[in-house]
């Protein structure tokens, strides 16, 4: 079974290192995407400091996001393609990171306490399938660094994962 091991005192490239072969343990030869979405956002929340939300949602019928696994207050469950900053990752088909969540136009606030997103595009074969979203209650949480960490920890996702056993998630090519 895997053990989360703590990474204390770590410069952040050698955090997200280990982080990043955590997640690549954890999801090891699991092939069901809904398990290593969950396991993926469990295993963020529980290691990165000042989060209050890391989960997952899914593109439906490419027009709207639908939630899926997820850690922390319960969230918005359906967000249309180029609304919000999930919703306009998706339409931008690139990672998005948010210093102030209240400076980003027509941004969707599931939980008031939330001040940083950062959100990473699923891109499998040329069309998006969903993103991971990371929310903070600290203003500028996120830089480059955890934006370019959590585009690994995307690609660690989706190899892992079995990606055609989500039936009703399509590629978009906006």
């Amino acid at each position: 079974m895997f053990q989360a091991h703590p990474i204390e005192g770590a410069a952040k490239a050698e955090f997200y290192r280990e982080l990043l072969l955590q997640l690549s343990s954890l999801l090891g030869e699991e092939r069901d995407p809904i398990a290593n979405a969950a396991n993926t956002s469990a295993l963020l929340f529980e290691m990165m400091p000042n989060l209050n939300w890391a989960g997952f949602y899914f593109l439906r019928d490419n027009a709207e996001l639908v939630l899926g696994p997820f850690q922390g207050k319960p969230a918005c469950v359906r967000i249309p393609v180029g609304r919000g900053v999930c919703g306009a990752a998706v339409e931008r088909k690139h990672s998005i990171l948010v210093e102030d969540v209240h400076a980003f136009p027509g941004h969707i606030a599931c939980d008031a306490a939330s001040r940083s997103e950062l959100v990473a595009p699923l891109i499998h074969n040329g069309g998006v399938l969903g993103v991971l979203d990371l929310d903070s209650p600290v203003a500028g949480r996120f830089d480059i660094d955890d934006q370019e960490a959590m585009e690994r920890a995307v690609s660690i996702y989706l190899t892992a994962s079995a990606l055609q056993e989500l039936p009703s998630v399509h590629a978009t090519s906006t």
